[in-house]
């Protein structure tokens, strides 16, 4: 039998963001791929949820055997983020991958931001990302096979859109910060990469339906995307487990649309 083209048993991973939306698809997918996952997020009860569902799946047909521990992180306060890279190293021995996932996703134009709602997105979607990365490379640094990142940006990082006044721009943060760090530690083997999501069915896309102008928009995006659909996590999951994987090994610097055509237009 071939090999999977994704193989990620016995990898060390971590991805923050994990208790719902794409950071859990990916953390389950990982898991199924036979990594070893430190799986962080503000949410206890969502980390709790994902802790049951994983084990419900253990025994699920393709299961390779991964395990994932999970660890409650506010990716804003560097303590927190340095003891989340420090739980991989120490629980499993190194950090092979790491998923910046974690974010937040308010939906107004420039005039509804206010300077705290801006600080807010800057430091969850832009600070935690740069300190994620910060940590999590300075610990592959010292490895012998360096490691790989992955970035969630966002349509958004690389594109404008209207009523994402703040949000874009921390998206900006990542698609930069993707193809800045790829170069400064590519001599290290440290591959940095993103992946660019169009409107994802995440429970915070969901919501948008019961918040002001939220169905308008979410109609909007489903007949901007050529594909004529809104993206499920796991789709988005499956790009991330590839650039995360050998079969990326020399894929680096890259912002990959997931985005059903958008970008394309």
């Amino acid at each position: 039998m071939a090999e999977p083209l994704v193989d990620l048993r016995g990898r060390s991973c971590l991805v923050t963001g994990a208790a719902s939306g794409i950071g859990r698809a990916t953390a389950e997918l990982l898991v199924r791929l036979g990594a070893q996952v430190v799986a962080a997020d503000v949410d206890a009860d969502g980390l709790a949820r994902l802790t049951a569902r994983t084990a419900m799946r253990e025994d699920a047909p393709g299961d390779a055997g991964g395990e994932v521990v999970t660890l409650v992180c506010d990716v804003t306060v560097p303590e927190d983020v340095r003891r989340m890279v420090d739980q991989a190293v120490t629980r499993f021995g190194r950090l092979d991958v790491a998923v910046a996932n974690a974010g937040i996703l308010p939906l107004s134009d420039l005039a509804e931001t206010s300077p705290e709602d801006w600080d807010k997105v800057m430091a969850v979607d832009g600070k935690g990302m740069f300190l994620t990365c910060k940590y999590a490379i300075e610990a592959m640094a010292g490895q012998p096979r360096g490691g790989a990142v992955v970035c969630v940006s966002s349509i958004s990082g690389l594109a404008g859109q209207a009523r994402q006044a703040a949000y874009g721009p921390a998206k900006f943060v990542a698609s930069g910060l993707t193809m800045h760090l790829a170069v400064e530690w590519a001599d290290r083997g440290i591959r940095v990469n993103a992946v660019a999501p169009g409107t994802i069915t995440t429970e915070r896309v969901q919501a948008l339906q019961d918040e002001p102008g939220g169905p308008e928009y979410l109609d909007v995006m489903a007949r901007s995307h050529p594909l004529g659909r809104l993206g499920e996590p796991e789709e988005v999951a499956r790009a991330i487990a590839f650039l995360a994987s050998d079969a990326a090994s020399f894929i680096t610097g890259v912002v990959l649309p997931v985005d059903g055509g958008y970008l394309a237009r």
